[in-house]
């Protein structure tokens, strides 16, 4: 499922949304970052990672023999 992109005015109702109103000239560009950050983050999600535990699992103390 594809979203359509972020456009300028949509950046300054959210940046203004959030408290943080951006200068005219700046709204393009954080449009732009954010539609790659948005298609980074689609690839991503469609990673299947299966029967990856979770980082928690994971024990750096733990002495590994990396002879080959």
């Amino acid at each position: 499922m594809s979203s359509p992109e972020l456009t300028p005015p949509e950046v300054a109702r959210w940046a203004t949304r959030a408290g943080l109103p951006l200068p005219h000239d700046r709204l393009a560009t954080v449009a732009d970052v954010a539609n790659h950050v948005h298609s980074v983050v689609s690839v991503l999600r469609e990673l299947d990672f299966g029967d990856t535990p979770p980082s928690a699992v994971y024990r750096a103390e733990e002495d590994f023999d990396a002879a080959v």
